[in-house]
This record gives structure tokens, sequence and C-alpha cells, in this order.
């Protein structure tokens, strides 16, 4: 499944925006900066208007359905790391993870990074503990100060067309060799029911080997699933990046 499908089926908020967005970059209507001051300019704003730490990461949800939707993350986690969240927003899905992982008996050093300054210093006041592991920049182009175990993004943080460099780069360059980049939590129709390609079939496509994946059925809709898919960085690998082209 591949765009507007895809994202319809996922029931969040931001998905009518963005698909708005990628048509009109694709038409030449808009650049990509402008893609990024217009998401920021609804995303931003409603994130820091939200009263709990859920809804300040995007998630109008109850603490249960927070763990239930997200806690599919820390499946990939097989080993105690550093763990870079792309897109903290308010850190609530470092500060949550970290508590799963230590129930699975790993050890978890948390780093975020946010394209909006102003995420990151919400970010920074919620976790002081944390400020100076919470960094700002655009997941696409960014150079960390160091790379990590783990590495978890979602592809919706950048335009369509651009998605397939977001992997590469986060690969060849944020990700440890021996680490791996972790992609999801969304929700998308199981692949009973969906027409076209799944988001890791999209990947995948793309040249990127999928070394493992984790899903939960959505709480309220049986056509749908939570879902996240890694892909190791290999220990002697400059990258694990797919060829270009592919």
């Amino acid at each position: 499944m591949r765009g507007g499908a895809a994202r319809r089926a996922r029931q969040e908020p931001a998905w009518p925006l963005l698909e708005r967005l990628d048509r009109a970059l694709e038409c030449g209507e808009i650049d990509e900066d402008r893609w990024y001051r217009e998401v920021a300019a609804v995303i931003t704003p409603a994130y820091l208007a939200a009263d709990n730490p859920r809804a300040q990461s995007g998630s109008e949800s109850t603490p249960e359905e927070w763990a239930y939707k997200r806690g599919l993350i820390a499946d990939p986690v097989d080993r105690d790391g550093a763990f870079l969240d792309v897109g903290c927003a308010s850190g609530y899905l470092l500060e949550t993870l970290v508590d799963w992982c230590r129930q699975r008996g790993h050890t978890l050093e948390p780093y975020g990074l946010d394209i909006a300054p102003e995420l990151a210093s919400l970010a920074r006041r919620r976790l002081p503990q944390w400020a100076e592991r919470i960094f700002v920049g655009n997941a696409l182009t960014w150079v960390p100060p160091r790379r990590f175990d783990f590495v978890r993004t979602g592809l919706e943080y950048v335009p369509a067309r651009r998605q397939r460099d977001l992997v590469a780069h986060l690969l060849q360059d944020v990700v440890a060799p021996g680490g791996r980049l972790i992609i999801g939590v969304y929700s998308e129709e199981n692949d009973a029911t969906h027409a076209g390609h799944s988001e890791e079939e999209r990947v995948a496509g793309w040249g990127f080997s999928i070394a493992g994946r984790a899903e939960r059925p959505h709480r309220v809709d049986a056509r749908l699933l939570y879902r996240v898919f890694w892909i190791n960085r290999e220990l002697d690998s400059p990258g694990a990046v797919a060829p270009e082209g592919v």
C-alpha cells in the first residue's frame, strides 16, 4: 500500500496534511523548505498546546493505550545500548521506552532528535536529566555527535519522495555498526485486506534487507495493525545502503 490509501488507513490527524503537501511538492507548487514549514505550522502548536506528554507526542490516548500501541518498539531492542528517537517531540516515548526495556533486562541510554526547536525545548524541560541528549535537526541531513545502537524513525518526517534518502542517511551516518534502524509505529491495513504494498514492502523494494518485524492487532479496527520493522547495519558494512536507482 502506498501514499493516500496507506495514510488514510492509519487514521492519524496529520496524514491528510502530509498527503496535501506531498501532492503540492510533486506538482511544483511548493518546495521542500515550505513542506517542512507548513508541517511545523500545524504540528508544533498543536503539540505545545496539549495538556499531557502523550498528546505532546502526537497521541490522544490513555497510558494503557499508549503502552499497547507503542510498546512493540521495545521488541527490536535485544541488548543494552544508546537509543535515538527521531521526532522525539515531548520525549515521552523515550521516557516510557527506557522503562519497557528495563523490564526486559536491557538498559538504554536515551537520546532524542526533533526538527522543531520548540519541541526539543519541551523535551529538555520535561526531562532535564537528559537535556544534553536532546538535539535539534532535520533527520534527513543531521550529522550526529555519535552513532547509536538503535535508531527509531517514522518515514512521514520527510516528504514521500525523500523517504528512501532518509533510510539511507540514517543507516549510513547515524546507526552504529552492528546497530538497528527501527521504522514505525503506525496503523496500517493488515496483509489480508490491503491492496498494493505495505510500508515494509516499500522499504524492501528500495533494496534494504528487513531483519525483523513486530506487530499487534489494532485495538478497535480488526483491519488494521500496529507494526514496526527493522534493518540491521552489519559490523563490516559501510552502512548497508541500497544502491541508487533501486
